[in-house]
């Protein structure tokens, strides 16, 4: 990986194209990952997840529905479900690129949205406003050792997180966990980094 020096000197470097490449870079590390392997990981990191003191005194989960080779997020919100928490999932506003989150009682309450993601219905009931005591679980394609990551080039999340009261925590396969990512001024770091081998504190603070 260049480093940012490089990066700086070079009146020709396009982050755009950068971040692409590390785009492409880790959804075919995603993808090698076999079907064995693959369920070994998402079991690891749901148990791991399942057992942090931020999820057991959560009363809010905020959770992303898990699509493709993505780490899998169902067995993580059905058990949230059977331990009584509040689980809401996102819905996408392409219109202004914002995200607002409804609370579930089942997967089955879901349908093909925004970019074919699993959706709840856009129910003023089910809105969630208060965000105080949240856990909230941030999806990537990769995180570096401080909690940034490298999401899918929409935005909606950095615009999410920005004001967010509660912890955010990233889930990643270890293999898509690196030293560091490219950032901006805009972009939020999570505190945990939940994987198939460990828990990283990052150390950041909101």
């Amino acid at each position: 990986m260049l480093k940012n020096a490089q990066h700086d000197s070079n009146p020709n470097y396009d982050i755009r194209e950068y971040k692409r490449a590390i785009r492409e870079k880790y959804k075919r590390i995603r993808a090698a990952v076999t079907d064995e392997q693959r369920g070994a990981k998402n079991s690891a990191i749901a148990k791991r997840l399942l057992g942090l003191d931020q999820y057991k005194s959560c009363r809010t989960l905020l959770i992303y529905v898990s699509i493709g080779t993505e780490t899998d997020t169902r067995a993580i919100i059905t058990s949230a479900l059977a331990d009584g928490k509040t689980v809401a999932v996102p819905k996408s506003f392409p219109e202004d690129r914002s995200m607002r989150f409804y609370s579930i009682s089942s997967l089955d309450e879901l349908s093909p949205g925004v970019y074919g993601v699993p959706e709840p219905d856009d129910s003023p009931q089910r809105l969630v406003s208060e965000f105080n005591g949240c856990l909230c679980v941030v999806p990537a394609l990769a995180y570096d050792l401080q909690g940034y990551r490298m999401g899918y080039g929409k935005g909606y999340y950095d615009r999410f997180l920005k004001d967010l009261p509660g912890c955010r925590v990233g889930l990643a396969f270890e293999e898509c966990v690196c030293r560091y990512l490219p950032r901006g001024r805009f972009d939020t770091a999570v505190e945990l980094i939940v994987t198939d081998r460990r828990l990283i504190q990052t150390r950041q603070k909101h």
